[in-house]
């Protein structure tokens, strides 16, 4: 009844002032909770934003999601970013050794990426309108709906694409086996490209993992690149190059990898890397909940195949 409420009042906005008027009464200036703030620090500022959790979760799902993706998609996305939060501030947040005196930062390489009404508009351009009601609809749709595991908030984390490999078990990435967080087959990853090669000079080897290669042969059992260990999934795990012993997690990060599948060949002097999916391949697929969404699956069908054993629960 709650969420009918909601979508009574935005359509009936919608239809008397037009969709301009309906975004501002659905912005950050005008919604907000009681209880529960974000304390969020702005690269771009320089400061500290108080934010509501869903004028967070907002922010997050635009940044992190493409607007496009069907509803169900970045529905899934929103309650994997509202949980992501609210674990963080359970308690009364978490010391941030980064940024003192915030929960957060909207550096995706520290927490989860965040975008103001400001950047959504130059990344949407003349589509901004339909896309914040799009996106804020998710997020106000799904109220205060999190993911639980024995009761307790989980660690929703979430990559790009599989490549539809197959997405990873957390201890094959990490050191860290959540239960939650096993590796799944993800046979509706709609990622248009999910194969790319990058070339490196052998001198760029060198600097990244310390090894010349220049003096191995290309093939055979003593080349500069072998597999050693692979995953349950069939992928690269531990992998040797040069004299050198890596995870293939290690090797994605000093190479700046687009994910830790790869393969390594040398043509002429040249190595090139030819990579599958895009992130660490843990967790919810986003290519793949775009494509699970396209087949007629819900948000919360979604993220209870990515999460395994989880429920979806009333957060407050």
């Amino acid at each position: 009844m709650k969420r009918l409420l909601v979508l009574f009042a935005v359509l009936s906005i919608t239809a008397v002032l037009g969709i301009p008027a309906a975004v501002n009464r659905l912005s950050p200036a005008k919604i907000e909770k009681n209880g529960t703030m974000v304390h969020m620090y702005s690269h771009s500022t320089g400061q500290i934003v108080n934010l509501s959790v869903d004028d967070y979760v907002i922010g997050v799902v635009a940044a992190e999601m493409p607007a496009e993706f069907p509803e169900e998609a970045l529905k899934a996305q929103a309650v994997a970013a509202r949980t992501y939060i609210l674990r963080r501030l359970t308690g009364g947040g978490v010391s941030n050794p980064i940024h003192p005196g915030a929960d957060v930062c909207d550096d995706h390489r520290h927490y989860q990426a965040w975008i103001s009404r400001e950047e959504m508009k130059k990344r949407w351009a003349i589509r901004y309108y339909q896309y914040y009601f799009k996106v804020a609809m998710a997020v106000y749709s799904t109220g205060n709906e999190v993911i639980i595991y024995g009761g307790r908030l989980i660690d929703p984390v979430y990559h790009s694409s599989c490549g539809g490999a197959g997405t990873f078990s957390a201890g094959e990435v990490w050191k860290v086996d959540d239960p939650y967080l096993k590796g799944v087959p993800c046979p509706y990853d709609a990622d248009p490209d999910p194969t790319r090669v990058a070339a490196f000079s052998m001198s760029d080897i060198k600097r990244a993992t310390g090894e010349d290669i220049s003096v191995l042969p290309v093939a055979g059992p003593r080349g500069f690149f072998q597999v050693l260990e692979k995953t349950a999934g069939g992928q690269p795990k531990t992998v040797r190059i040069g004299g050198k012993v890596f995870s293939s997690t290690a090797v994605r990060e000093m190479l700046g990898l687009r994910s830790a599948r790869f393969s390594m060949d040398m043509e002429d002097g040249v190595v090139k890397v030819t990579t599958r999916g895009y992130g660490h391949g843990v967790g919810m697929c986003q290519y793949g909940a775009r494509g699970m969404a396209l087949k007629g699956k819900d948000y919360s069908e979604i993220l209870k195949y990515y999460y395994t054993g989880v429920e979806i629960a009333d957060g407050n």
